[in-house]
């Protein structure tokens, strides 16, 4: 009896025993890896420290797809890093032969070939130029289903570059007499402090999440968006960007590569690019900071220091699989 009685308990214990877990069945996670990502998130949280506005930041390793973000999925406004977008729309007009890189389109009364167009809107990140460029393009409205059609969501262009920045500096963005005044200064007093416009900041349009400018770079740069020689001139004229020499590119071993295209307004600084690590790896990398009064030097500090500490990220943590 007493060994009939250990056989029962014994055969009970399979069905009370608790089920493994579905992780159980698959691969056993890289702790070396698990703690690199922790490492990387911790520093992008105590980057965030250094401002009294919100900060977003969204890396991806564009072969494994792995991708790390903080803030990844709120909203910030685009400023000039939508000039991307608009470049991007005008290059598939090229691809489908509706466009030409000599055709002219006129900046300020003055025509000029849209490849000079190009050139000024992603490197000086001229306005003016933009704005030719969204003109041809069919409007924001045309850039913006582009944006769409190849798959990017969370990033929407609602305005070109002069009604963009009025609405930064002035009011009608809807949200009440802060986007005016905030704290009794007036438009012109707010931008020699760059100090935010907090109803510009909250507005839904022109904006993109951290992750969607990433899905933006993803897509051009593998190919899903552009032909390849489009894509090329794309890349070529970012990676020549002659604005933000404080930001991304700041803190990486000289000589590293880089695509990029930043933006600005009062109390907001951003900066989106792929950076191409020492073995031919890519990474895409977007940076936002906004509602941010420590100035722009801090925030310039932030977009580096995020940059740099991607970049070991993936230059040095192991074992990822591919997605």
């Amino acid at each position: 009896m007493p060994r009939l009685r250990t056989k029962l308990i014994a055969f009970a214990g399979l069905f009370l025993a608790p089920l493994p877990t579905a992780d159980a069945f698959g691969p056993t996670p890289n702790p070396v890896l698990q703690n690199a990502q922790s490492r990387l998130m911790a520093e992008f949280a105590r980057f965030a420290t250094l401002t009294d506005g919100t900060v977003g930041i969204a890396v991806r390793d564009l072969g494994t797809g792995e991708t790390l973000a903080y803030n990844g999925d709120t909203l910030f406004p685009m400023a000039s890093t939508y000039k991307v977008a608009v470049a991007g729309k005008i290059l598939s007009l090229l691809d489908a032969g509706s466009l030409s890189l000599d055709e002219t389109a006129p900046r300020l009364g003055r025509p000029l070939p849209i490849r000079t167009l190009l050139e000024m809107s992603l490197t000086q990140s001229d306005n003016e130029a933009t704005d030719a460029l969204v003109a041809r393009a069919g409007g924001p409205q045309a850039v913006n289903d582009w944006v769409r059609s190849i798959g990017v969501r969370n990033l929407r262009i609602d305005s070109n570059t002069r009604d963009l920045l009025a609405r930064a500096k002035i009011a009608g963005t809807g949200f009440g007499d802060e986007a005016v005044m905030e704290s009794g200064l007036s438009a012109a007093q707010r931008t020699a402090r760059d100090m935010p416009n907090i109803g510009f900041a909250q507005d839904p349009r022109d904006t993109a999440t951290p992750r969607a400018m990433d899905d933006l770079l993803a897509a051009i740069r593998l190919g899903k968006a552009l032909k390849p020689q489009t894509t090329a001139i794309i890349l070529s004229i970012m990676e020549r960007c002659k604005t933000g020499k404080d930001r991304l590119r700041a803190m990486l071993p000289p000589g590293t590569r880089i695509a990029h295209k930043t933006g600005t307004l009062n109390g907001l600084g951003n900066d989106t690019g792929i950076i191409t690590l020492p073995d031919g790896r890519l990474f895409a990398i977007t940076v936002f900071v906004m509602k941010d009064y420590k100035g722009r030097i801090m925030r310039d500090r932030i977009m580096a220091e995020a940059a740099r500490a991607a970049y070991d990220y993936f230059l040095f943590a192991p074992d990822r699989h591919t997605a």
